[in-house]
């Protein structure tokens, strides 16, 4: 008789479970926010879709117990067949290398996001965005993103967040070729202006948290970062974690920032919008708009980080 209960109960109990679970569509592949967002909605027991353009990645994707739709982001009825039936997606626009107007290319993504999404039937988005968007000129690729929210903000019936986290610390880790080659740390960013900065992994948990509670509603913005310092100070405190307490930060000029890129083989059209960007940052506009809508910060402090950057420069 009681174990008659018990197994009703526990029937009740996983019948419950399943009209909970709800599905979630991620995009970004298995990058550095992706993967640990999607195991926290797993973990959550929830199902979860991950969008990729690379097939090769079917059996690391599934490993995490999601599913993995291929196709890509420029494919509006392709987004449009996979967000149907999800309760909520994550968007994010993919990095590119080789585009002739990456603002540009980034603005019709946004449009093929928002094209998808109102066909689909979707009504709650996390997007990932960016600190500065707010700024439609000036930002680099970020002012494409400006352009990105503003589409989807234009949706009827749709609750859109939109995540703006700040530079990223993974961002530190292109420059260890300089300081193993030429002895310092430098950009076209301000010795001694303020740097805000995020981990990624405290990104994705803030989505997740979001993703799982869905509790925002209309068009809304959420800045994330972890710590605030200059460039001389992330100077020192990777100086240090190295063993190079004396690394100097250099700040280049605009010029001969876009110089360097352009010798390292970046390609000219993402040489010019990152030091755009640079500038924005050195100026001090592009973090502005966090500076009048601050959040507690994040766990993840600078010297947190110099231990993870000190891994890779050792085994760099």
């Amino acid at each position: 008789m009681h174990s008659t209960a018990r197994s009703n109960k526990k029937d009740r109990k996983n019948v419950s479970a399943k009209k909970n679970r709800m599905h979630y569509v991620l995009l970004g592949s298995l990058g550095n926010i992706t993967k640990p967002l999607a195991k926290k909605i797993i973990a959550a027991g929830h199902q979860v879709t991950i969008v990729s353009s690379n097939r090769e990645r079917q059996a690391a994707i599934e490993a995490l117990g999601a599913a993995a739709a291929f196709g890509k982001v420029e494919d509006a009825a392709f987004l449009t067949r996979i967000f149907t039936g999800a309760d909520a997606v994550y968007t994010m626009v993919p990095p590119v290398y080789h585009v002739n107007n990456w603002k540009e290319y980034i603005h019709q993504i946004g449009k093929n996001f928002a094209a998808a999404i109102q066909s689909s039937g979707v009504k709650k988005v996390v997007n990932l965005s960016s600190i500065g968007a707010d700024l439609p000129e000036g930002c680099g690729p970020v002012s494409g993103i400006h352009y990105e929210e503003e589409e989807l903000n234009r949706l009827q019936g749709v609750d859109v967040l939109h995540l703006r986290p700040a530079y990223f610390y993974t961002n530190l880790l292109h420059n260890i070729g300089m300081i193993k080659n030429a002895g310092f740390l430098g950009n076209n960013f301000s010795a001694d202006a303020t740097l805000v900065m995020v981990h990624p992994s405290d990104i994705a948990a803030v989505a997740a948290d979001q993703l799982l509670h869905l509790n925002f509603s209309g068009s809304s913005v959420l800045y994330i970062a972890d710590d605030e310092k200059t460039s001389r100070q992330i100077a020192s405190a990777l100086g240090a974690a190295i063993g190079k307490p004396d690394l100097p930060y250099v700040e280049f000029s605009d010029a001969d920032a876009l110089k360097g890129a352009l010798d390292a083989g970046v390609p000219e059209e993402l040489a010019r919008n990152y030091v755009e960007m640079g500038a924005a940052l050195r100026t001090g506009i592009m973090i502005a708009d966090y500076q009048q809508h601050k959040v507690p910060l994040g766990p993840i402090k600078l010297e947190d980080f110099a231990k993870e950057f000190a891994a890779a420069y050792a085994k760099a």
